[in-house]
């Protein structure tokens, strides 16, 4: 959240030309190099991605814009800029690729910025029969929601690390269910979870932050590119992006180990102890695999 100045000044004795006296000693500082902090956030071109980048950018953070469409990116950082923020830097790229978190790296990088925080918003679902929907978009999403989510965790641990800054995973209230009608991307999400929740234990001790964010239906172009049909059960329990966005980051800033925005989804993991597996299972692919 702006500039890291390492002040560590680094003390050389350099031996210099003979004098009458003898040797004579030089005192010589270096200066070790000023690294600006920036906070990532990929998925950033609609929903959720958007208004965390805004909340993100209103507390003084700069930042990394990483989507597929540059022009999104693009008109988003002007937006920041305008209204007082740091100038973010644009990223254009596709998470499904598996040279993505490269990308990502060298353009940081080349810039000369170091992650502060890492927020990994970016990902999607497919609704309908795992069986019917084409194989290729399903590996697809496992590439965005847990091959990239996991890359760039881990490839960015050190400087998390460095900065004691911190990691927020968008997972989903999905994570904590079985998902016939969308079941891969249910899997995605309980890896989220289970993954975001084990690295929480192994960076605490580093001072890092590390939240996962469990929404549950928002109203944003999520649905539509998953082929849902919101209905009324959708309808109840969702949040405005804008207002998970705001909890999500004072959840990571209080260093919560999981936000759930809306009464009605904070109390779904409590009333999950009381069915069996069995009925769970039977009671979501009843809701997820009727017609819509």
């Amino acid at each position: 959240m702006g500039i890291c100045l390492v002040h560590d000044l680094r003390r050389t004795t350099r031996l210099c030309s003979r004098s009458g006296a003898g040797f004579y000693f030089q005192l010589i500082y270096e200066h070790s190099i000023v690294t600006e902090r920036v906070t990532l956030i990929t998925g950033a071109s609609a929903g959720i991605g958007t208004e965390l980048a805004r909340v993100f950018a209103s507390h003084g953070h700069r930042l990394a814009l990483v989507a597929r469409r540059a022009d999104r990116l693009e008109a988003l950082a002007a937006e920041i800029t305008a209204a007082g923020g740091a100038a973010p830097i644009v990223i254009p790229c596709d998470l499904v690729q598996p040279d993505s978190g490269d990308r990502i790296a060298e353009a940081l990088t080349a810039a000369g910025l170091e992650v502060e925080y890492v927020v990994n918003n970016a990902g999607f679902g497919l609704f309908g029969r795992a069986v019917q929907r084409d194989r290729s978009d399903q590996l697809d999403m496992i590439a965005v929601n847990i091959c990239a989510l996991t890359d760039l965790s881990l490839r960015f641990s050190d400087q998390l690390i460095r900065n004691r800054g911190g990691l927020l995973n968008v997972g989903s209230i999905a994570g904590f269910l079985p998902g016939p009608g969308m079941a891969v991307y249910y899997a995605t999400k309980a890896y989220v979870l289970s993954f975001t929740e084990a690295m929480r234990a192994e960076l605490a001790p580093h001072g890092v932050r590390v939240t996962v964010l469990c929404p549950g239906p928002v109203p944003s172009e999520f649905q539509a590119r998953a082929g849902f049909r919101p209905g009324f059960d959708s309808a109840v329990l969702n949040v405005l992006p804008a207002a998970v966005a705001q909890q999500a980051y004072r959840g990571l800033m209080a260093n919560k180990r999981a936000v759930m925005p809306g009464i009605g989804i904070k109390i779904v993991p409590f009333l999950l102890r009381f069915f069996p597996r069995s009925f769970i299972l039977g009671a979501v692919g009843r809701l997820q695999l009727r017609q819509r």
